[in-house]
């Protein structure tokens, strides 16, 4: 146990000294089996394990579901996903903030990138918000909060690498998201309204759209939501798998992207391409590495150790559960999402199984106790996002108008906590 926590707390020092965090996992890990088993040793198990799990077929999802959102966001969609919502609930208070979740909501079900959100959102959202006179923080809180759903609603990179690690079926996985998105969303458009209520000078009045505009902004929506439905009711009825999915919704993106005017150039492909690459390649780093630390850390015995922990402080299930989930709020204001799975999961994996968690439902608590982190600070990846966009908003009011939906997802933690079927219901039609 104490070799594995001096080589989390060297992982803490090198990502506090800049390093990425795959790098880092990759520098510790291989650092700390070599002190366990020689250098020799360690060459040949950091070669093998990357060359072994980078060969793994289940990982092709990840950048074909990348590709998808990408794929979308040049195809422009973002405004029409806005400008419908916008007309569903422009007539309530604080209609564009309202319409923000809603909108970001949607975007995610076909993006699955909770940074793609935020930034897309920050850009179409903050200009009709700004020029009604919404407040800085409501508006800036809402968009980089609207963002977060792009990892719990499918599809869900991280859903993909949970499933890959905890061993788990990622169409399950998704399907197991929606119900938890949608409460999310349902929580997020309350907050606004109360945020509104308490103050509303927050979101002054603006008029409703246009009647051509709202037909226009429907029908553009119309291939997204076709697109969602064939990608999900494929996983759903078994007409295919995640993977094939993954490609499914690919094809479908780059035609919407090829039907919307966009995509005609070789260099708009190459631009997307070269993104869905990068963006791939920083998570292959980041899980790669961390792959080769997990196995330091079961070398050091850690694993096995917390296992007796839980006996010697006779842990129920729903204990461990809480236990872990605190740990992971804790990282969550250090490292994303991302990090935090590949982390945490294989640490507590065998007392979790051992104890009999349902993994499907655990994973949603553990992407949804990802989402806190993204908003929550220091780190607050979403937050930094936002203002990186509107660099003329003060951080420190982003952070301010945030604080609400933190307690949203805290809220929205303790209700798939005490109600699992939340989580549970759809995939269990699916067994």
């Amino acid at each position: 146990m104490a070799t594995a926590l001096i080589g989390f707390a060297a992982l803490l020092a090198l990502c506090f000294l800049g390093f990425r965090v795959g790098f880092a996992t990759l520098i510790v890990g291989f650092v700390g089996f070599a002190t366990q088993r020689g250098w020799e040793a360690s060459f040949a198990m950091v070669g093998q394990q990357i060359f072994h799990d980078s060969m793994n077929y289940n990982l092709s999802v990840i950048p074909l579901f990348i590709l998808m959102g990408v794929l979308i966001v040049h195809a422009r969609i973002s405004q029409d996903l806005y400008d419908a919502a916008y007309a569903a609930l422009g007539k309530f208070r604080g209609g564009l903030a309202l319409a923000t979740v809603l909108a970001a909501g949607g975007f995610s079900a076909v993006c699955g990138s909770t940074l793609a959100t935020a930034a897309t959102m920050a850009k179409v959202a903050m200009p009709p918000m700004r020029n009604y006179n919404y407040s800085n923080r409501l508006a800036s809180g809402t968009i980089a909060a609207g963002g977060t759903l792009g990892i719990m609603i499918p599809p869900s990179v991280p859903l993909v690498i949970y499933g890959i690690i905890a061993e788990q079926d990622i169409g399950l996985l998704f399907i197991a998201g929606i119900l938890p998105g949608l409460l999310l969303v349902t929580l997020f458009l309350i907050c606004v309204g109360w945020v509104v209520r308490r103050d509303p000078t927050a979101a002054p009045p603006a008029p409703p759209l246009e009647p051509e505009r709202k037909k226009e902004a429907v029908r553009g929506t119309m291939p997204v939501l076709v697109l969602f439905l064939v990608v999900l009711g494929g996983i759903y009825s078994g007409a295919f798998t995640a993977t094939e999915a993954a490609g499914i919704g690919s094809f479908g993106a780059a035609v919407i992207a090829v039907l919307r005017g966009h995509m005609r150039s070789l260099s708009e492909w190459k631009d997307c391409l070269v993104e869905a690459t990068t963006t791939t390649a920083t998570i292959f780093l980041v899980l790669l590495g961390a792959i080769v630390f997990s196995q330091f850390i079961n070398l050091s015995g850690m694993p096995y150790d917390l296992l007796d922990m839980v006996d010697e402080w006779q842990l129920s299930p729903f204990g461990l559960v809480i236990f872990v989930c605190i740990i992971a709020i804790l990282m969550g204001m250090v490292f994303e999402a991302i990090g935090i799975l590949v982390l945490l999961v294989p640490v507590f994996l065998p007392a979790l199984t051992i104890n009999g968690i349902d993994m499907i439902w655990f994973g949603i608590l553990i992407v949804l106790v990802s989402e806190i982190g993204l908003i929550t600070p220091p780190i607050g990846m979403n937050v930094f996002v936002v203002k990186s966009v509107l660099p003329e908003v003060p951080l420190g009011k982003i952070f301010r108008g945030v604080v609400p939906y933190i307690f949203a997802l805290v809220i929205g933690l303790v209700l798939v906590i005490a109600i699992p079927p939340i989580a549970t219901l759809l995939p269990g039609l699916m067994r």
